[in-house]
């Protein structure tokens, strides 16, 4: 009788968990499809699109927040400088770094300390410095404060700014010449856009002269390769088909843009998360539904920000277990989003991949292995089934990445040598069918000691970019 029992629960997880996997693999495909005819569309359209551009810049303050950034916090700023674009200001918040972050950027630009308070719509704590210069291309600001964490500084830096949209970027990124220009189109094509994020690119390994790529090439480092492939299937795929119902539930802290009275109106960055950048895009989603406000959160692919990927095992896994604590705080904080008919298709779709596909899926990816290995010393399974099935859908995965990797290829006229390609074609299958599932048991454990660290920001390692002005 107990065998029977056990043979009907391994039965019934055996069956859950490849429905999971089939609704995964289907959930990609389709995105991939949508992603590719999409980014097509638009390839097609650019030309025209080129010769329509207005010449009218919407005035933008660039924030970046740096907690020990010495190492790459002048190239970020240079980078910024040379966006074509005209009506901008930059503005870096050192929230409390134990480097030179501030000194060698006031040292580098010759800046001069001004007096005059800022005015603190959002709740933040309070600058200890601040430092200007008006000798560059735009106004560039240095604000420096006690640490309180990237949410914090974020604040201080809204605050702190005197455009009415605000983009964040991180310390270690770069915007492309042209991101500027093509993030804030949307925003003069219609009015009721609230928020726009950007394409996130790896920048390890590629070389840059003012502002564009002379040089692409995939890392030298495996891991962050395999992370090119991750983000492409990311960014490329299911970011462009959740656009298509307005159902983008996060925009990377690394490059997005906001509307400003309205991130004031909400209360700014919750300083309570370590997943800011979700947390005020869910944020806003609710606040416009629940007040009836026609809106619009858009992801605009060709808006592209090149960002330092960690090549060590260790660092990868820092930041993917607190990208994971972020999505939970995220989750639960806005749980009126699940099931809910008041919220539409983000509630039904987007809500419910990211609680299945995303929060749960570690837990649900390792115990269905653990149950697999456990059913075949227990002679409860059809091994040979569960052997093909996997590397059936190992191979599917791999060959949707290799198709979005090379599709983005493509489309964006990237020039990629034969040896980069091989790596590419290799590295897919260790990426879908290794990495991920190291990844799923390093997000397992995030929870722990997590509340000590909510405010710390993250010491990956940074490289220096090639970078010629």
């Amino acid at each position: 009788m107990i065998v029977e029992i056990a043979k009907v629960i391994f039965k019934l997880i055996e069956i859950f968990f490849v429905a999971y996997l089939v609704g995964y693999s289907t959930f990609l495909f389709i995105s991939v499809i949508i992603g590719s005819i999409t980014l097509y569309k638009q390839k097609r359209l650019q030309p025209l699109k080129e010769k329509l551009t207005t010449n009218y810049d919407i005035p933008v303050s660039i924030i970046v927040p740096a907690h020990n950034e010495e190492v790459t916090v002048i190239d970020t700023v240079k980078s910024l400088l040379n966006i074509e674009y005209e009506n901008y200001e930059i503005i870096v918040v050192d929230d409390g770094s134990t480097d030179n972050t501030a000194k060698e950027l006031i040292e580098y630009f010759e800046m001069h300390r001004v007096y005059k308070p800022i005015k603190r719509q959002i709740k933040c704590k309070r600058e200890k410095f601040v430092y200007e210069t008006n000798a560059e291309k735009v106004p560039i600001t240095v604000v420096r404060k006690d640490n309180g964490g990237k949410a914090d500084s974020l604040n201080l830096g809204i605050n702190t700014a005197r455009y009415p949209y605000f983009i964040c970027m991180d310390a270690d990124s770069m915007l492309q010449y042209d991101s500027l220009k093509n993030i804030t189109k949307p925003m003069l094509e219609q009015e009721d856009i609230v928020a726009c994020g950007g394409l996130i690119r790896i920048s390890n390994n590629v070389n840059f002269e003012n502002g564009r790529v002379k040089e692409y090439k995939l890392p030298k480092s495996l891991l962050a390769s395999m992370q090119v492939l991750e983000y492409d299937r990311s960014f490329f795929a299911s970011r462009i088909m959740l656009d298509g119902f307005n159902g983008n539930l996060i925009i990377s802290g690394a490059f997005g843009i906001f509307k400003r009275d309205l991130v004031i109106d909400v209360g700014g960055y919750d300083t309570n998360t370590v997943g800011e950048d979700m947390e005020l895009v869910m944020k806003l989603h609710v606040f416009c539904k629940l007040h009836n406000m026609k809106y619009s959160i858009k992801y605009v692919p060709d808006a592209i920000c090149w960002s330092q990927a960690p090549e060590k095992l260790k660092d990868l896994i820092k930041q993917r277990k607190r990208w994971h604590i972020g999505l939970f705080q995220s989750m639960t904080k806005y749980k009126e989003l699940f099931l809910n008919m008041k919220f539409g298709l983000i509630s039904f779709i987007s809500y419910i991949y990211f609680l299945i596909y995303e929060l749960l899926s570690p837990i649900i990816e390792i115990i269905g292995i653990v149950v697999t290995i456990s059913a075949y010393f227990l002679n409860l399974i059809d091994i040979q089934f569960m052997i093909i099935f996997f590397l059936l859908y190992a191979a599917f995965g791999a060959i949707l990445s290799l198709t979005i990797f090379l599709a983005r290829v493509y489309l964006q006229n990237s020039k990629l040598k034969v040896k980069d390609i091989i790596k590419a074609i290799c590295l897919c299958f260790i990426e879908i069918a290794g990495l991920r599932q190291i990844m799923s048991i390093a997000r397992m454990t995030a929870f722990i000691g997590y509340k000590k660290k909510k405010l710390q920001w993250s010491d990956i390692t940074r490289m220096k970019q090639h970078i010629n002005s």
